[in-house]
């Protein structure tokens, strides 16, 4: 099992393209941790505000009655992807990890890919 530090690291340094990672409670808003960024891409204020996506996509499958789990959201802009992995298993409801990605330069299949074996190695 990794920490959260570590666990961030490995995202931005194995996945290709990475522009930045946190680690959110979606309770909250607030990131755990957070690495890369930078002035175009304010770690918090994309912790915050994801937090508020992450947090509609929960209500409207409930009000839809849907009885399964998000395994991640993708938001696609004209230069990068923000992917939105929320974490499962031993006391990780509730958390979410963010990536940010260089559109040009990622596989977003294999930044999926690289997120969950992140995930399945995170111990929060």
């Amino acid at each position: 099992m990794v920490n959260v530090d570590t666990a961030l690291k490995e995202a931005t340094t194995t996945i290709e393209g990475a522009l930045g990672a946190a680690l959110v409670d979606y309770g909250s808003g607030m990131a755990l941790g957070t690495i890369g960024g930078g002035k175009d891409l304010d770690l918090a204020v994309a912790a915050a505000g994801n937090t508020d996506v992450v947090r509609a996509k929960v209500r409207t499958m409930e009000m839809l009655g849907l009885n399964d789990e998000i395994e991640d959201i993708l938001i696609t802009l004209g230069s990068q992807y923000h992917l939105i992995r929320l974490l499962k298993g031993r006391g990780a409801t509730g958390f979410f990890l963010y990536l940010a990605l260089d559109k040009g330069r990622a596989n977003l299949a294999m930044a999926r890919h690289q997120l969950k074996k992140i995930e399945n190695e995170l111990e929060v």
